[in-house]
């Protein structure tokens, strides 16, 4: 096996596996080291992912995106947790050939997909591999907040529940702040929207948070709507195959004079400070914060993964793809800087 030593773009870095950890007979997690010089840009929020160049045949590379399972407020190293997919080439790649030493090209962690608040009330669904993004909230929230917890989690059967033990004895330390439901299909068969409203109906004042497969996300989605739990107390991650290739640097984008006299004006908060921007209409927010040097949080190009996600506080874009988001996210001012063209004259957005 082959794994490239040397990064092939300025924004990633590569990363040794200090360790390969069996969690079922299908899923295995990757524990990285990371250099000290690197530990300010691999400093990770609960629920976020790393994306992952695997070396491929056919085009050379694919870049896949795995949750984090680890806390960074319990866990000295990062951890991403991988399961097999029937057809899946990079789960199956990563559980058939990684091995501790090796070294894998990583982008910095990336993902909205995390609680404003960690002293909140959480109520927690996972499914199958889902249940990697919200292993890493429910273990920094019972470290660091102080707000009950609740997890339902379905799989098919106990051999297939990740994390079987770390949550047993989670909830064996937490007994008044943690309680895990599991839902088993070989048991109680596949998961309803009747069954999953009746199981949380007590928490419908809870803060949920979701990963799972599609079916199961749109089974949540429905016993939430019933129990008229507000959009706005919802969080889903969704995951979809990365079609380009993030880890390639950007080529720098090219305004004529006709675009930039019809440029939008764009007031950008990042990382608390605000950027006035001149935004040409035919390129992204992404294209033009990378053009100003901002670091601006992105890794698909595609909307496909969510980790541009930002907030529309004035004004109206149009976007290119944004099926990643539900109607009620846009609806919700929620867009991709890397699908949105701005509509309007001027323009406010918070990262």
């Amino acid at each position: 096996m082959t794994i490239v030593e040397v990064p092939h773009g300025s924004r990633s870095v590569v990363l040794r596996v200090a360790a390969v950890i069996t969690e079922t007979p299908d899923t295995c997690s990757l524990v990285f080291d990371v250099p000290d010089d690197l530990r300010e840009r691999f400093s990770y929020q609960p629920g976020q992912f790393l994306t992952l160049r695997i070396p491929s045949d056919l085009t050379g590379s694919v870049a896949r995106c795995y949750s984090l399972a680890s806390s960074p407020y319990t866990d000295d190293k990062p951890k991403v947790t991988v399961k097999r997919t029937v057809g899946g080439y990079g789960s199956n790649w990563v559980c058939d050939n990684v091995k501790t030493g090796d070294a894998i090209e990583v982008l910095p962690p990336s993902g909205v997909f995390t609680p404003k608040d960690l002293d909140d009330d959480l109520l927690l669904f996972g499914a199958g591999s889902g249940i990697t993004p919200v292993m890493s909230i429910l273990k920094s929230a019972l470290a660091r907040g102080s707000g009950r917890i609740v997890l339902v989690y379905a799989n098919r059967d106990h051999e297939s529940v990740i994390f079987a033990g770390e949550l047993r004895e989670l909830a064996e330390k937490h007994p008044q702040r943690l309680t895990v439901i599991h839902w088993l299909e070989h048991l109680q068969g596949l998961p309803t929207a009747d069954g999953l409203a009746a199981l949380v109906e007590p928490y419908t004042s809870y803060h949920a948070f979701m990963c799972g497969p599609k079916p199961f996300m749109d089974r949540v989605h429905d016993a939430l709507g019933r129990l008229e739990v507000p959009r706005s107390r919802t969080h889903a991650e969704v995951f979809n195959s990365l079609a380009g290739d993030p880890f390639a640097d950007q080529a720098p984008v090219e305004v004529t004079d006709e675009e930039a006299a019809d440029a939008a004006t764009v007031e950008v908060e990042l990382d608390g400070e605000v950027h006035e921007l001149k935004w040409p209409r035919k390129q992204t927010l992404v294209d033009i914060m990378l053009s100003k040097g901002l670091d601006v949080p992105y890794s698909c190009q595609e909307g496909e993964c969510g980790s541009c996600a930002c907030t529309v506080l004035e004004g109206k874009v149009e976007m290119d793809n944004a099926e990643i988001l539900d109607p009620e996210d846009i609806e919700n001012g929620y867009i991709l800087g890397c699908q949105a063209h701005p509509v309007t004259d001027h323009l406010r957005i918070q990262f």
